[in-house]
């Protein structure tokens, strides 16, 4: 066991950057790509994942502070600190039983492309931190290690069925064929979806407001640089910074809103051709079958709304933070909420009014959630002593991905009635989802 653990852990430990392209290296060779082809997309692959990871950073780094400053600003006092993603991987990965996902991942992945349940192939194997996260949480409810790694296992089924879903969405926003993304943070979108479905009713929400369409009737001020430049300014001045350091945050915010759709390019670059040779592979050697190469959420990274989104909700969500009762959450470092911004862009198809909508009703849920697993978290902090903490001190992540999902988990492992009355509702907004994806699936087929 203990040797298994270190295998898994040193791969782990070498980050999407080296891991993902390592892998898509030799699954390129194994679908008779030439060496040097293959070698090349999956350095470009690793070129884009480290440009992305860059430009996230750079922006995290401009913005939280300001969004400190706020929360300052406002007088907030919480006690629970927001560790972000960062600080949940770290414990997740502390906890014992933490590489038996790895290989559970795997399996489930395998067996459903055999019995031909899936066409996704998750190559995006270092995420797998998510689900053990998913099991330290329904292991702190239930104190069950069964429990908490059968929970896991049905968010690695239910990833799968949603990227499927997802994948000619996920193709249209980004133009790279046979390719989706098989992160678990979709699994919001059977909260996201039936508020999207009420929303479309109503005519004002209809109208195409895309980063595109936009730029059609508002010109210059729908340029990636220059809204970010105005968001920028806008949260600089709120946060209380002097001209000059709005001035200075507002340029950050234009030239990373300017860079992401430069750096999501060269995922196309490299993706392309690796998921031509697949097609190629398993049209020869499985007639009618269809892969599609499931990865991280960063090849989305290149859509305008999402960035909008996000950063329109950082004085949202620092709001609902200060008003909310039983709220015990100050967001920091998860302040930027891509497990929501990014299942908006797929439910609503890149709308950005209907986008930020969705996105500020729902908020609250996450800031709720992470007061919930903040008991959980901060005993995982002091069993392991993976993180620091002071006395009295909580820790948690606001922006904690698929809430509900998770905590309908953590209820079900109790055998709770409110469980079993969510998940019915939660089955009933997937048939929904599913409903609609389908749909849309066979309309943008139909495009061609």
């Amino acid at each position: 066991m203990e040797l298994l653990n270190t295998i898994f852990s040193y791969i782990l430990d070498l980050g999407a950057s080296v891991f993902v392209p390592a892998v898509m290296l030799l699954i390129g060779i194994f679908v008779k790509m030439k060496f040097k082809n293959a070698l090349s997309a999956a350095i470009t692959l690793g070129v884009a994942f480290l440009g992305m990871n860059l430009v996230i950073g750079f922006m995290l780094d401009a913005l939280t502070p300001a969004a400190q400053a706020l929360a300052e600003r406002t007088g907030i006092e919480l006690t629970a600190v927001d560790g972000g993603w960062t600080t949940a991987a770290s414990l997740s990965w502390a906890w014992p039983y933490a590489f038996l996902l790895f290989p559970i991942q795997l399996v489930i992945n395998g067996v459903m492309l055999l019995i031909n349940k899936t066409k996704t192939l998750n190559v995006d194997l270092w995420n797998v931190w998510g689900k053990i996260f998913t099991a330290v949480l329904i292991y702190g409810v239930t104190g069950s290690m069964y429990v908490a790694l059968i929970g896991s296992a049905i968010v690695i089924i239910f990833e799968l069925v949603f990227a499927d879903l997802n994948q000619k969405q996920i193709e249209t926003l980004t133009n790279i064929p046979g390719v989706t993304s098989s992160h678990n943070f979709f699994l919001i979108g059977t909260l996201l979806m039936p508020i999207d479905w009420m929303l479309r009713k109503f005519k004002v929400f209809n109208k195409e407001m895309d980063a595109n369409a936009l730029r059609d009737k508002i010109g210059i001020f729908a340029e990636n640089h220059v809204m970010g430049f105005i968001i920028g300014l806008l949260l600089g001045l709120a946060a209380g910074y002097s001209i000059a350091d709005s001035l200075i945050l507002s340029m950050q915010a234009a030239a990373a809103l300017t860079l992401f759709p430069m750096v999501a390019k060269l995922f196309m670059q490299a993706l392309s051709p690796l998921s031509e040779a697949i097609n190629d592979y398993m049209k020869k050697r499985f007639k009618g079958r269809e892969i599609f190469i499931g990865l991280d959420w960063p090849i989305l990274a290149g859509s305008s709304e999402a960035w909008v989104v996000m950063t329109i909700l950082v004085p949202i969500t620092l709001f609902f933070a200060l008003i909310l009762p039983a709220n015990a959450v100050l967001p920091f470092a998860g302040i930027l909420n891509i497990g929501l911004a990014v299942p908006a862009l797929i439910v609503t198809g890149g709308n950005l009014l209907r986008m930020l909508v969705i996105c500020t009703i729902t908020t609250p849920i996450f800031l709720y959630a992470a007061t919930y697993f903040a008991d959980i978290m901060t005993d995982l902090a002091h069993s392991t002593k993976a993180v620091e903490l002071e006395a009295g001190q909580q820790i948690t992540w606001s922006t904690v991905e698929y809430p509900v999902f998770r905590y309908i988990l953590t209820e079900l492992g109790s055998f709770s009635i409110i469980g079993l009355a969510l998940a019915a509702v939660w089955v009933l907004g997937f048939i929904l989802y599913r409903k609609e994806m389908l749909k849309r699936t066979e309309e943008l087929k139909a495009q061609g």
